[in-house]
């Protein structure tokens, strides 16, 4: 791996996997995966763009009051590897003075090896091992919770998206994760400040 100082899976427990969400908060989207989490008393990571936060900032409280936790997704879902460092760091941080959180994940896990260095000095670099790819157009939500069924295994930290894009295979796909992950026994837990 390229970022070996980065979280992949979470070997704390067993038979625990994490679920995450990327992208949000977003009006039509995110009310709704709150909900569902809570039908099944599930808690989860919710990595948020800071732009969303400063357009939704009580649904942005409504994730945290509802005892989720969160993480820096960037203030504008800026991929690190496609811009210099000076201006990628000014990003992630403009974001961390609205979200005020340790945890950091990469839009599209992309960033360069010198805004890596930089990061892990004041965030756990949190990465996944398992994106459901809700966000496809090319696939089905049968095909996503396939993915999740497919792919889980203890320790996983599992990629869905409270977005637009990935809505309507990712209302198909959440349920029926989480209740076959808790079928399987695992727990299902949120990432808390490493």
């Amino acid at each position: 791996m390229l970022f070996p100082e980065t979280v992949w899976r979470i070997h704390k427990r067993d038979h625990t996997v994490y679920l995450t969400f990327d992208d949000g908060p977003h009006p039509q989207v995110t009310p709704w995966v709150l909900d569902t989490l809570d039908h099944y008393g599930v808690k989860a990571t919710f990595f948020c763009v800071g732009e969303n936060v400063q357009r939704y900032p009580d649904l942005f409280a409504e994730v945290k009051r509802r005892g989720h936790s969160v993480g820096n997704h960037t203030m504008s879902h800026l991929q690190g590897a496609h811009v210099g460092t000076k201006t990628y760091l000014h990003n992630v941080f403009r974001a961390n003075e609205l979200i005020h959180s340790t945890l950091f994940r990469p839009p599209h896990g992309l960033l360069r090896w010198a805004q890596s260095r930089v990061l892990r000095a004041r965030f756990a670099i949190i990465m996944y091992d398992l994106v459901t790819r809700d966000y496809s157009r090319k696939l089905t939500g049968e095909q996503v919770f396939a993915n999740v069924k497919r792919y889980a295994r203890n320790g996983s930290i599992i990629v869905f998206h409270d977005s637009l894009k990935a809505e309507k295979n990712m209302r198909y796909a959440l349920p029926r994760a989480i209740e076959w992950l808790q079928q399987q026994g695992y727990k299902i837990d949120a990432i808390t400040q490493l």
